[in-house]
């Protein structure tokens, strides 16, 4: 490998490696599960990795790289759905996901903490893509309503009313499920 070679791998890993937690995280509420978030946080940094030197100039490159995840999973999304052979998934575990659950508290608080954590996630996924996506971002990742616009151009008031709305049946879903 030549040192020009090494120069630009050191600067892209520079440039990216304090946004890989949040990349990663962005890629697992879109997919909602740890392969196809794998999946898709590879496709993503290898897609930007030509790309190195628009990546140099950007101020904030943050917004910009989940823009660019943001389009790829919908892409995939789309040529998967035009897909005439559906392959179906295996039940997922409950709780598959979840790494971890914060401990230092009693098992019994974890086990409880453990069981709404599930349920959150049980109940995001019964949402629609464009509800989900936007509570993720927004109450999940702290993006701003303005931010999230310019990543899936779609005006903030629509934006709002998504939110409202989503917030809503997350209530709903929430609350038929604790009766149950």
């Amino acid at each position: 490998m030549s040192a020009f070679d090494n120069n630009r791998n050191a600067s892209f890993e520079t440039l990216l490696k304090p946004l890989l937690d949040r990349l990663y995280r962005m890629a697992f509420r879109l997919a909602g599960n740890k392969p196809e978030a794998e999946d898709l946080f590879q496709d993503v940094l290898t897609k930007v990795f030509p790309r190195l030197d628009d990546l140099i100039e950007i101020e904030s490159p943050g917004p910009w790289l989940c823009r660019i995840m943001y389009n790829h999973f919908i892409d995939n999304r789309r040529r998967f759905a035009r897909q005439r052979l559906v392959a179906v998934a295996e039940d997922q575990l409950p709780g598959e996901g979840i790494d971890s659950v914060p401990g230092g508290t009693s098992p019994e608080q974890d086990a409880v903490q453990e069981d709404n954590i599930i349920q959150l996630e049980n109940a995001l996924g019964k949402l629609s893509d464009e509800h989900r996506l936007v509570v993720m971002l927004h109450d999940c990742e702290g993006y701003k309503l303005t931010e999230i616009q310019d990543l899936t151009d779609t005006p903030v008031g629509t934006l709002k009313s998504r939110l409202h709305r989503a917030r809503a049946r997350l209530r709903e879903i929430l609350e038929t499920d604790g009766t149950k």
